[in-house]
Parts: C-alpha cells; structure tokens; sequence
C-alpha cells in the first residue's frame, strides 16, 4: 500500500520544538482577543497520508501558531480529502486502509477538543509522525501530549466518526469550485489552488481588522489573486490518483492496525 509513497526530506527545524510552541499556544493567544467576525476563515481539505498534505501541515500551516498569526484566523480542518462513499455508506479512502483510520481519528480529535489550540497540536504531531513514515505509530500522540485517548476512542468506537467523516464529505463535496487536488485551502471562500502555501500572504490581504499582525506588516512583497491556470506541484494528490489503492473502511480491522485498534476499543 505504501510502495509507492516517496522518500521524505528531514525537516532541519526540530519538530519537538515546534511542538512545544504550538502546545503553549493557548496561554499565549489568549493575552490578545479578536472579534469573530474580523477573523479570516482559513479551512485546508486534506487527507492524513497524501504526502503534500502533510508537507503543509508540518512545515507550513504551523507557522501561524508560531508567529501568532492565529489570533487574527479562523482555522477549520477538513480530514477528508478524495475519499469516496459508497451507496451502502462505506468509506474509501486514496490511500488505503490507515488513511481511513488516520482520518477519522484526526475527525474524532476535532470533535473531542473543538477548539483548533487543543486539537493542532494532535494533528500535528500525526501527521509528523505520518510525515516520517511512521503512520503506525500515531496512538503515541497522546502520551507525547499528555492527552486521554478516551474522548477519541469512544468517537471512533462508537460510530460518530464515520458520521463526522460523512458530514465532512458532504462539506467537501459541495465547495464551489469543486476540489480538483489536495491539499485544497480555502481563504474566505476563496481556494488559493498552486498558490496554497503561500497562505499568510493571502491571510493578511484579507485581514480587514485594525489589530495587524506583525507576521503580517514583515511581509515583504504583493500578492495577486491565486492563479487556478497554473498547475499545482506534482506531489499534491489529485481526485484520481491511486484509485487501484483504495480500500474501503470495513477493511480496517486488520493485523496490521492491531496497535491503533488495541488503544481505541
């Protein structure tokens, strides 16, 4: 199934220290507070074991939370991607079996912790973790964290994480213009296509509030509107892509997802 995944680069910032500043988060933003409706709505359809999409979690999307960006944002996930449901209500995922697993874990953890402060640094750490081909190992977040795997066991045991997935389903199928890839980001309604992580700059364009960032005053140059002729890199994962590699949900009962299913029965 993951033959065909490429070599991962090393990120040369530490991950335990980006870690750490995601994790303080809360105490941090919470000195400054930001009207609702003066916040960017930033929403990123993704799909756990798409290699790109897991480039722009650990390497981009972070650095909202690390430059303070977040204060002005509007941050929702969408752990989705190209996954299709079938007409008995099962779900196949592009990646396979762990993919689906992966996704509706990251679901059941925006569920259980709504707000995006305590639910990043999860997602973070799984798709870091994803990231180094490690995807088998993600049940050890939540000792990394110091976080109860109880309120995601029970989603995911329960069934209301393939609910959740269905609801983001139907999320993801009704964005206008359809998603063509992932990751797609999504600023204000507005999808940024090849251009995705170039985000802040898109970010601090649409910020119309008075509280600018200083993230945002540092930029140095224009943006323009997000170009959808230019073809995004090769290593975002398109609707099509890998379809002989979908396995459906019900085939995740496996030995090879003993320890993930082990932690959340």
């Amino acid at each position: 199934m993951d033959s065909h995944r490429p070599h991962r680069p090393k990120n040369h910032r530490s991950h335990a220290v980006i870690l750490l500043l995601i994790v303080s988060l809360p105490a941090l933003s919470s000195q400054i507070v930001f009207a609702n409706e003066e916040k960017v709505k930033l929403t990123v359809y993704f799909e756990t074991l798409c290699p790109s999409s897991e480039d722009f979690i650990i390497n981009h999307l972070y650095k909202i939370f690390d430059n303070g960006l977040i204060s002005i944002v509007d941050l929702k996930l969408s752990p989705y991607g190209n996954a299709k449901i079938s007409s008995n209500g099962t779900i196949a995922c592009q990646h396979g079996e762990w993919e689906c697993l992966l996704n509706t874990v990251e679901a059941c953890a925006i569920h259980a912790w709504p707000d995006v402060t305590d639910h990043f640094p999860f997602i973070y750490c799984v798709e870091r973790l994803n990231h180094e081909g490690k995807y088998t190992e993600g049940e050890s977040c939540f000792e990394t964290l110091n976080l109860d795997p109880k309120p995601v066991a029970d989603c995911y045991s329960s069934g209301l994480g393939h609910e959740l997935e269905v609801q983001y389903a139907d999320e993801t199928k009704a964005l206008q213009p359809p998603h063509a890839y992932v990751p797609w980001v999504v600023i204000d309604g507005q999808p940024l296509y090849d251009d995705y992580a170039n985000f802040i700059s898109y970010v601090c364009k649409a910020y119309k509030g008075s509280n600018v960032p200083q993230a945002c005053l540092d930029l140095s140059h224009p943006i323009t509107a997000p170009n959808e002729a230019v073809k995004p890199s090769d290593h975002v994962c398109y609707k099509e892509d890998d379809a002989k590699s979908m396995s459906t949900l019900s085939e995740i009962i496996s030995s090879m997802a003993a320890s993930w299913m082990t932690m959340l029965a």
